[in-house]
């Protein structure tokens, strides 16, 4: 690995704050750029590419490239167009515009930038004002697939929708679709015929009703400068210089507005990674960047690779990562040069299950926190949003309050709270004997895990994973990990029945239903573009999840090597990776970690059977990669009443089974209660993170008379007893709570 340069030389300077005086001159602007930057802010002539690594400082550079251009005369603040993909981004970059004194240059998203020129043209063009926006096209497909006698459920019309969009952004009409969707290797939601009638339709109203969508806001505006050069010039009078952001983003339709816009001059510059190309299945391709060159024979290329955001030990596992891609983008990978001081070799950990790798993340975080590292500054990401309620149960025990980024929490899922419906009316039929509503049936003679098979299947839930990605994939994961649930409950309760499934469904659900608050970050990997924190945990990093088991072609496989890249590159200081070797305790191992750390993690050989990989950083430091023991099969937790081998999380806490007699005390359990939700107020947290209601059950049954006894409770632990054991220990000696929330509400 290419040493890294020291931090001293070219320190990292951050944006100004808001109140900051913007630099004295032109001369100020480029203070504190490095030598690449530098470049980037004095190559205002001609076609010039930024080929920028994650990490690099991009923003930085070209913001200070249009202030230096303009506070040095040579650009005209009107007359520069900035765009970018998110309105966050475009907002982001205003702002350091303004900062560095170069307020008056716009900077838009591609839709805003087009949408501000066609309402401005639009009487001019055509006459009268623009047309409506449709508020929510989802309807409309809905509307035009009914016309078509094709029914889709909700989430189905979604992923339509996607393929409509996709369409468009790719200049695709109706009739062309079904060769377009093969040659391109997608797979549709529904037979690519239906799909061409209902987009078909989807058109013909909207021309019936005089509106347009946001993808024909593009379109249009395409339209209107290729057929009135008349207003092409004045558009290209009014801009003549252009900056495009995140440009391995773009799609064939931004290509094209954006050559429109430029006309035949060359006053543009580019910044893009096509390592970091992972929304192809919006349309987006980095073909744009990668022919940048080949298209402007003339232009000026400048390599970012200083990475001032990760240490050199996440920066070598992310040229690790990239050095094995193949295809075209990989051939343009940039090697990345951390500017940081060294840090923590990243942390490879093996789990015997899917639990126990929640758990065991929870406690990584927990050691984190309790070193200083605030819970902001942690994500835990994983591939499919399904994922998530492992983790959301694994944090809310331990105590560490979190947030999900681009996902619902997952009872609070449409399809889960439609199935939690369905089961509760399944449950109460056997009760009674009658026919469930919804068409939903569940044979009371059958077992737990069969009739909640039964009873999903109704709604999109079967043996085997539909093809392809999306929402339609989305929800049979929701189901599938219900299902699951369903199966695990069963083993630790074979007398169970589908009334106990919604009584469990229930506790979950109230156990993790809390508002939003300032914690550990949980998300996709593609909701993760763009944001970086202190520590990172990358989890479930198996075959058939990583790359995910629909990635089938080697472009497809090689984005997802891409996908991985992206959650390696999020991280500042603290990375974890990790699998599990089977779903659930006890079950098969028979899992496999990722192919695409073969030759990075300690132990595994190369791609095509080289030599394992080498510890130590690559940067000089000698230093063993760090590995989590491997954990092997817990030790079996038997039930302090019948001496039964428990398995279900909350039964293991309580150390009993469910149905076994409880010496609970139940005044106890309410005074606990009432105390739990002060503190949870006085704390600004959610309840779950002062205790669990499990927790709080397994105090009020065994009434500990001292701290060891309080600890040796599961939920409770040394942390705990530090913070409230003096509280809880008082309640069940019958005394009052004599905190002092001065002194005590840190946890």
């Amino acid at each position: 690995m290419t040493a890294a340069t020291p931090p001293t030389l070219f320190p990292r300077v951050s944006a100004p704050s808001e109140y900051a005086e913007p630099p004295r001159d032109a001369d100020a602007v480029l203070e504190g750029l490095d030598p690449e930057q530098r470049e980037v802010a004095l190559a205002l002539h001609g076609p010039v590419c930024v080929l920028a690594g994650a990490g690099t400082g991009k923003t930085r550079a070209i913001t200070h490239r249009i202030a230096y251009g303009v506070r040095a005369g040579i650009l005209q603040p009107a007359s520069v167009l900035a765009v970018t993909f998110t309105n966050r981004a475009a907002g982001e970059m205003r702002g350091r515009l303004r900062q560095l004194g170069a307020g008056g240059v716009q900077a838009r998203t591609f839709h805003s930038a087009a949408l501000r020129q066609l309402q401005y043209f639009w009487p001019r063009a055509i006459g009268g004002e623009v047309p409506r926006l449709v508020e929510r096209k989802v309807q409309l497909v809905a509307e035009a697939a009914a016309r078509c006698r094709v029914r889709l459920d909700r989430n189905e019309l979604r992923d339509v929708t996607g393929e409509i969009e996709w369409s468009k952004v790719t200049q695709t009409v109706p009739e062309e679709y079904p060769v377009a969707a093969a040659r391109a290797g997608r797979q549709p939601p529904r037979d690519a015929a239906e799909i061409a009638r209902i987009y078909a339709g989807y058109e013909e109203l909207k021309r019936d009703r005089g509106v347009i969508d946001f993808e024909d806001v593009l379109l249009l505006a395409v339209g209107v400068l290729q057929d009135r050069a008349d207003i092409a010039d004045q558009v290209r009078a009014q801009y003549q210089h252009f900056v495009v952001d995140e440009y391995q983003d773009v799609s064939p339709l931004q290509q094209r507005l954006l050559d429109l816009w430029l006309g035949d001059r060359d006053s543009l510059c580019v910044v893009g990674d096509a390592s970091q190309t992972i929304y192809s299945f919006t349309g987006a391709t980095p073909d744009h960047l990668l022919d940048f060159r080949a298209r402007h024979p003339g232009a000026t290329v400048i390599r970012l690779i200083r990475d001032y955001r990760s240490t050199p030990q996440v920066v070598h596992l992310a040229n690790g990562l990239l050095a094995q891609a193949r295809g075209r983008a990989a051939e343009h990978r940039l090697e990345l040069v951390s500017q940081r001081p060294a840090g923590p070799e990243p942390v490879y950990a093996e789990y015997a299950d899917e639990p126990a790798e929640a758990e065991g993340t929870a406690r990584r975080i927990r050691e984190l926190l309790d070193s200083g590292v605030r819970a902001a500054e942690i994500a835990v990401l994983y591939r499919v949003n399904a994922q998530s309620e492992l983790y959301e149960q694994a944090l809310a025990d331990a105590g560490v309050p979190y947030q999900l980024r681009g996902a619902e929490r997952f009872f609070e899922r449409p399809e889960v709270r439609e199935a939690g419906l369905l089961l509760r009316g399944a449950a109460l039929a056997n009760r009674v004997g009658t026919q469930p509503a919804g068409g939903a049936t569940a044979a009371d003679d059958g077992d737990l895990p069969s009739q909640v098979r039964a009873v999903l299947s109704s709604r999109g839930w079967t043996p085997e994973p539909p093809a392809g990605s999306g929402a339609v994939r989305d929800r049979w994961e929701s189901l599938a990990a219900l299902v699951r649930l369903a199966e695990d409950f069963a083993r630790a309760r074979p007398d169970a029945g589908l009334a106990d499934l919604v009584a469990e469904l229930d506790e979950r659900a109230a156990a993790q239903h809390a508002p939003t608050v300032e914690g550990v970050t949980l998300a996709s990997l593609h909701a993760a573009k763009g944001l970086e924190w202190d520590a990172v945990f990358l989890v479930g990093l198996t075959e058939g999840m990583m790359p995910i088991t629909y990635a089938r072609t080697d472009e497809q496989i090689e984005e997802e090597r891409r996908l991985l890249y992206v959650g390696v590159t999020r991280a500042r200081r603290h990375l974890g990776l990790s699998w599990a070797l089977a779903r659930s305790p006890g079950g098969r191992t028979g899992r496999r970690p990722s192919r695409f750390l073969n030759g990075l993690r300690p132990g595994s050989s190369a791609p095509g059977g080289g030599r394992p990989a080498v510890t130590g950083a690559g940067h000089g430091a000698g230093v063993e990669r760090g590995t989590a023991p491997r954990r092997g099969r817990r030790a079996p937790v038997r039930c302090r009443v019948c001496g039964r081998t428990l398995t279900d999380a909350g039964e293991i806490k309580l150390m009993r089974c469910e149905d076994c007699p409880s010496e609970l005390d139940e005044a106890l359990y309410e005074r606990l209660r009432e105390w739990r939700a002060d503190r949870a107020r006085e704390l600004g947290q959610p309840a779950y993170c002062v205790f669990t209601d499990k927790t709080l059950l397994a105090i009020a049954e065994a009434v500990p008379g001292t701290e060891p006894e309080l600890a040796r409770i599961s939920g409770v632990g040394r942390r705990k007893v530090a913070a409230y054991g003096a509280d809880v220990l008082a309640l069940c000696a019958g005394e009052e709570p004599g905190h002092d929330p001065e002194n005590s509400s840190r946890k």
